[in-house]
């Protein structure tokens, strides 16, 4: 077994070597149209909008709605902060494919002398931040994609607080997002316009943890790193993994439903998360904080929450079963000759692969855990034997340690910032059968054959999460004209989603239909219109405007 005791700077120096295509990142810029600042988003943002189509013309076939996840790690160029800081008041900006402006809907209120009074009345005026550079930090993701013009920030403590802020909200009219760690990759955290931003960091209180059954309830604010590491002390551990771990917030993982390198074995939060409290638009506090793993009593409705974005209430308190950390971790990093050999990995031995096979390289990384290191390890080598007398995978290295094993992770995750030094990148997270699952990128490579691209492609095989990146030495429009709306229509055409585990957001509202037939939007709309008539929670997300129009159901 001497062949895995490679160290993973030999695997790093394949990498750079072997040109693998596992890599992506976005990126962003500002400049100058009919004398207007224009902030620029790639790759969703076409300048052709009558090439883009609108809801009507979308491919309308049913489709199945492919749920997977996957780790996601960004990295995105961006102009000096300076340069951004002309865009503080702008009222309108461009997103999406289409390019389309969003007009601010007219019927939210403006912020008030009178109605910061109110919030210092209720939250102490250290909680109610209206200084500019303080929210600047909460007015742009942190990839610096998107960016809104709030002028006001609330920090709640307590549901309580959370409360009396949307029922005040709801009553003026004025439209609130609701922020965790800001994290999120699909401008669904920020503010689109002036809408106010409720961040819940201050509401990370542990409540209880049951050793015995393995439930956790905690606030919506918990970071979770820092759920994990609580839990490693009583033994559990936190179902969800992300890059973003040290930011992120459970409420918001709720909120996106978000997924992560530990999906494939723990399933997604939808199926671990047993209860929620939420805050409904108009200041209801719906208690669902159950802790049972069985009750069949009535409709699920936390479930309306999981992955709603907080555009139909805001979670306050959660409760989540919690796994059992094994103490046996095995982490190996192997290098494969074509798709099919990677596939191959991932079945029972006599499981016919109906996979096509490839040319390309690829990569591998496959971590297990046990409750006995010795037993694991022997079982781990025994199948890197096979996979090498098989010709499945050509060269690998095996973590001997914890150090290792943070090392390769390391690998996995720099990714991103790595591509990102070489040029700029049109960056689509999507879902796709498996069996269809690099069939695009090798349509893409051909779609755009004598252009200056590499078109590179990595993902999740257990989630059936495709990461499709086209680098290229600068943004071009003639190359984007190519890419969009093909991409969205091919993953359409293929039962795939156009999301994979980051939610729609603002970047991809008006895009649903291409992973959802008019009557399930339609639906949709009608949940949301019952539980927040007056739409002030984060608006111009999820949901195409159009749906929410008043007369957006008649017949």
């Amino acid at each position: 077994m001497e062949k895995w005791r490679r160290s993973s700077r030999s695997i790093l120096s394949a990498i750079t070597r072997s040109n693998a295509e596992c890599a992506w990142f976005m990126c962003s810029k500002i400049y100058r149209s009919e004398g207007n600042l224009c902030f620029e988003v790639l790759p969703q943002l076409g300048t052709d909008r009558k090439k883009v189509p609108n809801s009507s013309t979308r491919p309308m076939n049913k489709r199945h709605p492919f749920q997977s996840a996957c780790k996601s790690f960004w990295f995105s160029h961006f102009p000096p902060f300076s340069e951004l800081e002309s865009l503080y008041d702008l009222e309108t900006r461009s997103y999406g494919t289409a390019a389309m402006k969003i007009q601010r809907n007219p019927s939210f209120s403006m912020i008030e002398a009178r109605d910061i009074l109110y919030f210092q009345n209720i939250l102490g005026e250290k909680n109610v931040i209206q200084d500019k550079d303080e929210l600047a930090t909460a007015n742009h993701d942190w990839m610096r994609k998107y960016r809104g013009s709030s002028k006001l920030l609330l920090r709640p403590r307590n549901t309580e607080e959370v409360s009396q802020i949307l029922a005040y909200c709801n009553s003026r009219s004025l439209a609130v997002v609701p922020q965790g760690g800001n994290t999120g990759l699909v401008g669904g955290s920020v503010p689109v316009f002036d809408e106010v931003i409720v961040n819940l960091g201050l509401m990370n209180n542990i409540i209880s943890c049951d050793k015995v059954s393995g439930i956790l309830v905690c606030e919506a604010g918990c970071i979770l790193e820092n759920l994990d590491t609580f839990l490693a002390d009583q033994g559990y551990m936190m179902p969800i993994d992300l890059g973003a771990k040290g930011s992120c917030q459970i409420g918001g993982n709720i909120s996106t439903n978000a997924g992560g390198i530990r999906l494939f074995r723990y399933g997604s939060l939808r199926g671990n998360v047993l209860g929620l409290e939420v805050v409904l638009a108009n200041g209801t506090v719906i208690d669902m904080l159950g802790t049972l793993r069985k009750d069949n009593t009535g409709y699920d409705l936390k479930q309306l929450f999981i992955g709603s974005e907080g555009t139909l209430g805001i979670v306050t308190k959660v409760s989540i079963l919690v796994p059992p950390r094994l103490s046996s971790i095995n982490l190996a990093f192997l290098a494969c000759g074509d798709y099919l050999s990677c596939k191959a990995l991932n079945h029972l031995e006599g499981v016919r692969n109906p996979l096509p096979s490839s040319k390309e390289k690829f990569y591998v990384l496959i971590e297990t855990t046990g409750s006995n290191q010795l037993h694991d390890k022997a079982k781990l080598d025994a199948f890197l034997e096979s996979c090498l007398q098989n010709s499945l995978i050509v060269d690998g290295s095996v973590a001997q340690d914890y150090n290792q094993i943070a090392a390769f992770w390391r690998i996995r995750e720099g990714i991103a910032e790595a591509l990102g030094r070489a040029g700029v990148v049109y960056k689509y997270d999507l879902s796709l059968p498996i069996q269809h699952l690099y069939e695009l990128v090798d349509e893409m490579r051909m779609r755009l054959a004598g252009e200056s691209v590499k078109v590179l492609g990595y993902g999740h095989l257990g989630d059936g999460n495709l990461h499709l990146n086209i680098s290229a030495p600068k943004y071009d429009d003639k190359i984007l004209e190519q890419i969009e709306p093909f991409v969205y229509e091919w993953t359409a055409r293929h039962s795939g989603s156009i999301s994979a585990e980051h939610g729609l957001g603002l970047m991809k509202a008006n895009e649903i239909y291409y992973s959802k037939p008019p009557e399930a939007v339609q639906i949709m709309a009608s949940f949301k219109k019952l539980l927040d008539i007056n739409g002030i929670l984060n608006p111009y997300k999820v949901l195409p405007q159009s749906v929410l129009s008043p007369n957006a159901f008649d017949m």
